[in-house]
């Protein structure tokens, strides 16, 4: 089954940041919902290796709404160079899929 839905993952610093990211996100409708997971990364940072408690936040969105959202997130993250990755969903529950394309639909 074909499908132009996205779950695109970033992270960040705080659940409060996350929760502010991911709300304001689903209000334009650039994603559907989004999930915020706790998580500890481990990562080279100018030089030197850092470990950080962080958040990860997993959007789920429409292809279409890339564009929009990629810029959304660069303009609103607190980090200077913020993990934005997307993964195209290769298949999904009908319900789900048509409930997603509905909720980032104008």
């Amino acid at each position: 089954m074909a499908t132009d839905a996205l779950v695109v993952l970033t992270t960040l610093g705080s659940t409060g940041d996350a929760r502010t990211l991911v709300r304001g996100l689903v209000e334009e409708r650039l994603v559907a919902c989004g999930t915020v997971l706790p998580a500890a990364s481990i990562y080279r940072w100018e030089g030197a290796v850092h470990e950080e408690e962080e958040v990860v936040v997993l959007l789920k969105t429409d292809a279409s709404k890339w564009d929009a959202l990629a810029a959304a997130v660069h303009e609103r993250h607190p980090y200077k160079v913020p993990e934005l990755l997307a993964f195209p969903a290769e298949a999904g529950s009908p319900a789900y899929l048509s409930w997603l394309k509905g909720s980032v639909a104008p």
